[in-house]
């Protein structure tokens, strides 16, 4: 797939292109940015004009990932991709969506209900020239805090308030089971607690999808389960051309890859989860569908090459203007 980038992009990237200069050790001690963090990327898919959106980003120690594997394997694993072994970093990636009348959304974020560094969606789409009451449709792929906790503003209502919201009826009635929240583990309470709150916000009614449902033409929900109960992803089909926004069924670009058999703490069933990883780098590889993944790094579109018996992330290639 070819990237093509506005000018302002084109801007942007020559402010940095000093950076790619540097040798490969140097590259994995850059520092913070001098100026704003990436806010938008736009780009398309056959017919279909796409932009992602940055939420900002969080970071988590590293030992929830691979925890089916050996700890030493999995941060040399780490060291060998120019990343640190002790602390991950999360880029959150929005998927905007428009194509004829409609505008779809892919996620809310945490809005400032999560970490500092996160929250940045709103702002980032008034960069972007989005205007937010454009929005027609709003899917998400699963309620933890860092994809539904935008849900409300400060009064509790609903931050998109003319648009149709879309769940998966099996990711919907997980979170909704009665009592729910004390048959987790206590340190799980709060994320059912403020999925529950964000599921209630006041003037959302729910529409619940099953796999292959149609949000609108050329956009469909795919049945991802392993993350969560009832995760879904989004594919959009254009032209001949396809893209599948993966929420959290990969949340990693390099390790869910090479070794998609690992699984995270955060997946709630890591055999399911690993099963459903496997089908769709299989898929994406054979029939070249591209992907963007909400935490790869900005702006986490790219496509799956097959290595062997593992794979590869891609990113795409931009296409410059002129």
């Amino acid at each position: 797939m070819i990237l093509k980038p506005s000018r302002r992009d084109l801007l942007k990237l020559a402010a940095v292109a000093p950076a790619f200069a540097m040798p490969l050790s140097a590259r994995a001690q850059l520092g913070p940015p001098t100026g704003d963090n990436p806010a938008y990327f736009r780009f398309s898919i056959g017919d279909i004009r796409l932009t992602i959106l940055s939420d900002g980003y969080f970071t988590l120690p590293t030992g929830g990932l691979g925890v089916n594997a050996d700890p030493s394997q999995v941060q040399a694993f780490l060291s060998e991709h120019f990343l640190s072994p002790t602390v991950a970093t999360s880029h959150t990636n929005h998927l905007l969506i428009e194509t004829g009348d409609a505008t779809v959304l892919v996620d809310v974020g945490s809005g400032n209900r999560f970490f500092d560094t996160t929250g940045r969606l709103m702002g980032n789409l008034e960069a972007a020239g989005i205007d937010p009451y454009d929005i027609t449709h709003v899917v998400i792929t699963h309620a933890h805090p860092d994809h539904i906790w935008g849900m409300r503003d400060d009064f509790d209502e609903a931050i998109f308030p003319d648009a149709e919201y879309i769940i998966g009826r099996v990711e919907h009635d997980h979170w909704m089971q009665d009592d729910l929240v004390n048959r987790v583990a206590p340190q799980d309470q709060q994320f059912v607690l403020a999925a529950v709150n964000s599921i209630r916000t006041d003037g959302v009614d729910w529409g619940f999808g099953e796999d292959g449902d149609e949000v609108v033409p050329g956009v469909r929900l795919l049945a991802t389960p392993g993350h969560t109960v009832g995760h879904m992803a989004v594919r959009v089909d254009s032209a001949d051309k396809s893209l599948i926004a993966l929420g959290d069924c990969m949340t990693h670009a390099y390790m869910n890859f090479a070794h998609p058999d690992w699984y995270n703490d955060r997946d709630m069933d890591g055999e399911t989860a690993v099963q459903t990883r496997l089908k769709l780098l299989d898929m994406a590889a054979a029939d070249r569908i591209a992907v963007v993944g909400y935490h790869f790094p900005f702006p986490g579109v790219g496509h799956v090459q097959r290595d062997g018996d593992s794979y590869r992330f891609i990113p795409a290639l931009w296409q410059f203007e002129g």
